[in-house]
């Protein structure tokens, strides 16, 4: 192998700001080019490299390859070449320089070695992101990313205090393992676990995801939750704190996920529900649970996208969000029912498809380490994710009602883009040997048990047949979930605004004081100065005793220091 050291990331940061430059067919080559160039150079660089830079009294390591961070930015670049090719004909040239600095970004968390480079490229990526959702053009999208950027940057303010902290403490930069249990090192967890979206700021990755482009969701889809998925695994493996966070946002998305209407909010919420079986994982800790929560991030990149695919597709067909305005597409969109039925049957974990092969990791861990109450609720949650992903999302969009609504599938890199990521969904479900050996640790397990077969089949039909027993209550009408975003968005916005009324109510007090005390001392001058003075008739002439009186003073002044 070629030991070659340049950071794979930066092929696409920097070729982001190459495509305004080109036009046509060289644009659409060079979009092609750039995630498939940063995939062989991720590969290229031999497990173990560090690349140390110096700066000020520290020595930086922008390239540290992992085999962790190997798997991870190898699924990034994958992404950035469909995404890609998914955006080719009707995104922005902006939504595309920002979705190629995201991605870019994403990989270089990746590599990090030290935590300088790792908040770097993080802060980076949040501008990325917040750029795919200016682009959009809508007012939602603009109030969207703006709310955005106010959690990110609190994120990353956090982060950057915990990492001073422990800089202060330690002396140390470098991206190791850490515990819980300095101020230093939970802040960095905090900081990371709002990337996450894990509680209480879940909310914004509902509230933001939906309203950017058909294109630029799934582009957001990919990269901010997935890099704190691994940034988790490398600093905190084996936090227990972490289990209990998980299990929260399993359910949590769960349930918002089943209460929704808009399908794009759907899928956003199944984002949180999925991260939160990863960071379970990552709190259990054993190598077999760190292996299932790689496992997880990598297949849940490709599903997701392809779930949000397809929905963006019916978006940009029909123009239509919503599963009350929507039915029957099947009929005149059945390429497009395809690939989001392949992509429900993935995320759901059903036999011969990538979920089934990842998230079984995560249960046979929390099994292995005698954690049942664990073990269980994964279970249930598994099941809860058919429900709202496997069965809600494809039968309101696809099936149900005839809505009416006939449009043609969408342009042909829209659907090469599904074809390529329902291909890796159904053979990573067949042949997941090859995303074995890449994980973090030696792995040797056969998820094609006749238990592990039967069991599952057997969670997802009860699944299914609560759902159509529940159907009447599973149908949506147009409502509005209200999340812990009510809070910055209504009740923050509220006391801002009482806020500055008090504000304006005491600077008006302290003018109109203010304005009282200069009337009163002009009054004073007056009667000492003014025509009618016991030291001058005229103006002129007052006015000069008061000047004389002033550069008496001052001098007196200057000569006594």
């Amino acid at each position: 192998m070629i030991e070659f050291a340049f950071p794979p990331g930066l092929v696409l940061v920097l070729g982001a700001f190459l495509i305004p430059t080109t036009e046509g067919r060289a644009r659409r080559r060079l979009i092609l080019t750039l995630p498939l160039l940063t995939l062989i150079l991720v590969w290229l660089l031999p497990e173990g490299l560090d690349l140390r830079l110096p700066f000020l009294d520290f020595a930086l390591d922008p390239t540290h390859s992992t085999a962790a961070g190997r798997l991870f930015a190898t699924v990034f670049a994958l992404m950035a070449f469909v995404g890609g090719l998914y955006a080719l004909h009707q995104a922005k040239t902006l939504e595309l320089v920002a979705a190629y600095l995201y991605a870019g970004a994403a990989i270089g968390v990746t590599f990090a070695g030290d935590l300088i480079t790792l908040f770097v490229y993080w802060e980076l990526m949040a501008i990325g992101s917040t750029a795919i959702l200016f682009v959009a053009g809508t007012e939602f999208a603009r109030r969207a990313a703006l709310r955005y950027l106010l959690v990110h940057l609190l994120g990353g303010v956090i982060l950057m205090a915990g990492i001073s902290a422990l800089l202060v403490e330690t002396g140390d930069l470098s991206v190791r393992i850490l515990e819980p249990t300095s101020l230093a090192t939970v802040l960095i967890l905090i900081g990371l676990l709002v990337n996450a979206g894990a509680p209480p700021l879940s909310a914004w990755i509902a509230d933001a995801y939906p309203e950017a482009s058909p294109s630029g969701t799934v582009f957001l889809s990919a990269f901010t939750t997935k890099t704190a998925v691994f940034a988790l695994l490398v600093m905190f493996p084996g936090a227990e704190v972490l289990i209990w966070i998980g299990l929260y946002m399993v359910f949590y998305g769960i349930i918002y996920a089943l209460l929704e209407n808009d399908m794009r909010r759907i899928l956003a919420y199944s984002i949180v529900n999925q991260v939160g079986f990863m960071v379970c994982a990552i709190g259990i800790g054993t190598e077999l649970a760190l292996n299932g929560a790689a496992a997880h991030a990598f297949a849940h990149i490709i599903y997701k996208a392809l779930l949000l695919m397809s929905a963006g597709s019916v978006l940009a067909m029909t123009g239509k969000r919503n599963c009350s305005d929507l039915g029957g597409l099947f009929q005149s969109m059945p390429l497009t029912t395809l690939h989001g039925i392949i992509g429900a049957l993935a995320i759901s974990a059903f036999p011969f498809t990538s979920g089934f092969v990842t998230k079984s990791l995560e249960t046979s861990a929390a099994a292995d380490e005698g954690l049942v109450v664990v073990w269980l609720l994964l279970l249930a949650a598994s099941a809860g994710v058919f429900l709202h992903a496997g069965i809600k999302f494809p039968w309101f969009v696809f099936f149900q009602k005839d809505s009416g609504l006939r449009p043609p599938e969408p342009p042909r890199t829209m659907r090469g883009a599904m074809w390529i990521f329902s291909f890796l969904c159904l053979y990573l479900g067949l042949f997941p040997q090859p995303l074995y050996a890449i994980l973090p640790y030696p792995i040797e397990v056969q998820p094609y048990t006749l238990e592990h077969v039967i069991t599952q089949l057997q969670l997802l039909l009860f699944a299914g047949f609560a759902f159509f027993v529940l159907l009447d209550q599973m149908k949506r009408t147009p409502t509005i979930s209200l999340d812990f975003d009510w809070v910055y968005r209504r009740f923050f916005k509220s006391l801002a605004q009482a806020v500055m009324v008090r504000i304006a109510s005491v600077h008006a007090d302290l003018e109109r004081r203010a304005f009282q005390r200069i009337q009163a001392f002009i009054d004073r001058l007056y009667a000492h100065h003014g025509p009618e003075s016991a030291l001058a008739r005229t103006w002129p002439t007052g006015s000069m005793v008061l000047w004389v009186a002033i550069m008496l003073g001052g001098t007196l002044l200057l000569f006594s220091l």
